[in-house]
């Protein structure tokens, strides 16, 4: 009896898996964790495209409300924000997709596919926000 006791005690002192305390964190595995991040952002993001239809259908002086916030610094980073998390989403459901086909496993070619969904998520915001203000003329 004290024999199962102490093998009781003694595994209930290790743990049952592996956790996070004893993985190196790696920028596939940040990646994928700012993957989930950037759906649940996309999810409150959406709560603003609809704000901005709702208040287009409307009348003027909702969608007026909704065109000062939307203007507004606080407004501008938000979108900013959404825009990126929207781009970086789609690169990580490409970069899943790959994986789907059971390619892009090797190490090598892993952190390739991570590193090339980030710097693309920021270079493709740029370039929207970019192509944004030279259609507009400029900030307004």
């Amino acid at each position: 009896m004290a024999e199962m006791e102490a093998r009781a005690r003694a595994s209930s002192q290790r743990p049952l898996s592996p956790h996070l305390q004893i993985y190196r964190p790696l920028l596939t595995m940040m990646m994928s964790i700012v993957h989930r991040v950037t759906g649940a952002a996309l999810y409150f993001g959406m709560l603003l495209l609809a704000w901005w239809l709702i208040a287009a259908a409307s009348g003027p002086t909702a969608y007026a409300n909704v065109e000062w916030f939307i203007g507004s610094l606080i407004g501008r980073l938000i979108l900013f924000g959404y825009t990126w998390a929207l781009i970086h989403h789609m690169l990580g459901g490409i970069r899943h997709l790959i994986w789907d086909t059971l390619n892009g496993f090797e190490p090598a070619e892993r952190e390739f596919l991570t590193v090339a969904s980030l710097a693309g998520s920021i270079v493709l915001t740029l370039l929207i926000w970019g192509a944004g203000y030279l259609v507009m003329g400029g900030p307004r």
